[in-house]
């Protein structure tokens, strides 16, 4: 091997291959408008989601940090959590599992990561679907849909 080989930069991918990594910017903000600067600003986070996991049997809430100090609230261990479903008539908490503890973050949160928590559905009274309440000592976010 020529040295002018070994010193050349590696050949760029071809337009195929840059066309299969997902392009996420022309996906519709939920929260777009005012719901989503309130968000961001009030509580530092956006990207709310609340999905089923396990066949229904646990609700899963997660969301991304803009601003690591507002959204405090969200991982402290001291707030208790809960996923309101005035629809299914019920207020579901987070488990506490015996070898691992609750089912949530409670690390100080850092901007630009992900975080979420889950809550037993037991009886699967939350349904896809649904809008639901999460509220998280201060914060609450109301009608959220359950994917």
């Amino acid at each position: 091997m020529c040295l002018a080989q070994a010193a050349s930069p590696p050949p760029k991918p071809a337009p195929a291959a840059a066309a299969a990594v997902p392009n996420t910017a022309h996906l519709p903000d939920r929260f777009a408008g005012a719901a989503g600067r309130y968000y961001r600003q009030i509580w530092g986070i956006d990207a709310l989601s609340v999905k089923t996991m396990e066949s229904g049997e646990i609700i899963r809430f997660s969301w991304h940090v803009v601003d690591a100090d507002l959204a405090k609230i969200l991982n402290d261990k001291k707030a208790t959590p809960s996923l309101v479903d005035p629809q299914g008539g019920v207020s579901l908490v987070i488990p506490d599992m015996e070898n691992i503890g609750q089912l949530r973050q409670t690390a100080a949160p850092e901007s630009g990561k992900s975080y979420w928590m889950a809550f037993s559905n037991k009886g699967r009274l939350v349904k896809r679907g649904h809008r639901v309440n999460v509220v998280i000592g201060g914060f609450r976010a109301d009608g959220l849909v359950v994917e």
